[in-house]
């Protein structure tokens, strides 16, 4: 059963559950508001009676005339004497000689009820009269119920006939507003579908309706998710070629050094020298693989404590010198005591990727500035280097895995580099509650900005 039709059958229920519940009300209501009417006018006809009736020497009934009453052929009476002998009863009932309700005519006091005579529905009201503290007679007073069952009828037909055709309309106005509002989701099938059998993420659900509707709401973050998986389907496939082809320099240097020493039939240092180099180089791009791995998956615990950072800088710094050499002159510009709350080894990681991808793509001659210093609650780290820049258009992808800007920053002499590195550091400096910015330009150097927020003792 489709969800529009099940919708609809429950709207449609739900009126019907109301309409049932307000046509039983109205027809109770105005059954008990008739039957009201005709018991006062029962009750109104026995004390215009009472006021007639008159009790004889011995104790007999003696009613000397009945009294005009309203609606006279609709109102039946009856006197019966304690021996139980009808005593009197009204022109239009003389021919009757039964009670118009034997049950009643043991009643010690008034009482009204229904009662069938004759194949005729009667309200009877019977009213026993007491002398001297003794009953010493009934009156029963009824009329016929007839008008009132073929109103209550002609009311139940009518609500019944109400309640249908409402029921109808109801069913086809929430069969077309279903059918309007859930539109919409079936355009979202025809694409979850089609991007399915055609793996077309590029594909977006189209939709002129109110945003802030669930329907819309459900339609954009169907969108926002297909963007989501486009993107990531397009890294995915971005990271395998990659991969593919980082594996293929490596693995081809190697045979081709296993082949020269198989034609050469003895070892050459040489080639041992260049495979070795290749297998490290192998090794370090699959532990930074698995690293990230780990990392996006969260098994990578952190472990956190008061780190002094300018003692992590001082370490990087005179490392990195010695890497620099004479190539290029690295220096401190500025620095200060900062503590920070963090993972010593994995702010050193980030601090030598940063200092170490700034002496790589320096030119000969270049200068590194490092300053660490407080803004704010804020702990900042700069690397300025005067290398080639990177253009605009690749600033946004640069902390992407394998994403290097081929024109400006070269794979580096010793051709360790495999774009992951940045990858890395950008995942721990936001693990450590900081943010790694970046400006550059072409032709005029590059600038990576980290910050971290200060350790508690730092911040007084």
């Amino acid at each position: 059963m489709s969800l529009r039709l099940r919708l609809t059958l429950l709207y449609t229920s739900l009126l019907g559950g109301v309409l049932l519940l307000f046509g039983v009300l109205v027809y109770v209501l105005v059954g008990v508001m008739l039957v009201s009417q005709v018991d006062d006018q029962l009750q109104q006809t026995v004390n215009e009676i009472i006021s007639v009736t008159h009790v004889d020497s011995v104790g007999q009934l003696n009613i000397v005339q009945f009294p005009t009453l309203d609606l006279t052929e609709n109102v039946f009476v009856q006197v019966w004497g304690r021996d139980g002998r009808l005593r009197a009863s009204s022109p239009n009932i003389s021919s009757l000689t039964v009670s118009m309700d034997s049950n009643g005519m043991k009643a010690t006091h008034p009482v009204f009820s229904n009662s069938v005579v004759q194949q005729a529905h009667l309200r009877v009201l019977t009213v026993p009269l007491q002398a001297s503290g003794r009953i010493i007679g009934l009156i029963q007073v009824g009329t016929s119920l007839g008008l009132i069952d073929a109103t209550q009828r002609a009311l139940m037909i009518v609500l019944v006939a109400t309640a249908l055709v409402s029921m109808g309309l109801a069913a086809l106005g929430a069969w077309l507003t279903t059918g309007r509002a859930l539109a919409p989701l079936e355009t979202v099938t025809q694409v979850a579908t089609h991007i399915t059998r055609a793996d077309d993420l590029s594909r977006r659900i189209p939709y002129n309706g109110v945003v802030q509707s669930e329907v819309g709401q459900l339609i954009t973050a169907f969108n926002q998710t297909l963007s989501r998986l486009e993107v990531l389907f397009n890294s995915q496939r971005r990271f395998l070629a990659d991969v593919s082809h980082e594996l293929r320099t490596p693995l081809t240097v190697i045979k081709g050094n296993v082949g020269l020493l198989r034609r050469m039939g003895a070892t050459d240092e040489e080639s041992l020298s260049s495979i070795e180099n290749e297998v490290d180089r192998l090794t370090r791009m699959v532990g930074d693989l698995l690293l990230l791995a780990q990392a996006e998956s969260g098994k990578i615990p952190l472990d956190m404590h008061t780190v002094e950072l300018d003692t992590i800088l001082l370490e990087v710094f005179q490392q990195m010198r010695v890497l620099a050499g004479d190539h290029s002159q690295l220096r401190i510009t500025e620095i200060d005591q900062v503590q920070v709350t963090g993972d010593r080894d994995r702010l050193k990681q980030v601090l030598v990727n940063l200092v170490g991808n700034a002496v790589k793509y320096t030119p000969a001659g270049g200068q590194i500035n490092l300053s660490l210093g407080k803004v704010g609650d804020q702990a900042r780290l700069i690397v300025q280097d005067s290398g080639p820049g990177i253009p605009a258009e690749d600033l946004p992808h640069i902390f992407e895995r394998f994403y290097r800007a081929e024109k400006s920053r070269t794979r580096s002499r010793d051709g360790s580099g495999f774009g992951l590195g940045l990858s890395i550091a950008y995942w721990i400096v936001r693990n450590h509650n900081g943010r790694i910015e970046v400006n550059s330009k072409e032709g005029q150097g590059t600038t990576f900005c980290m910050w971290l927020p200060l350790a508690k003792e730092s911040k007084n």
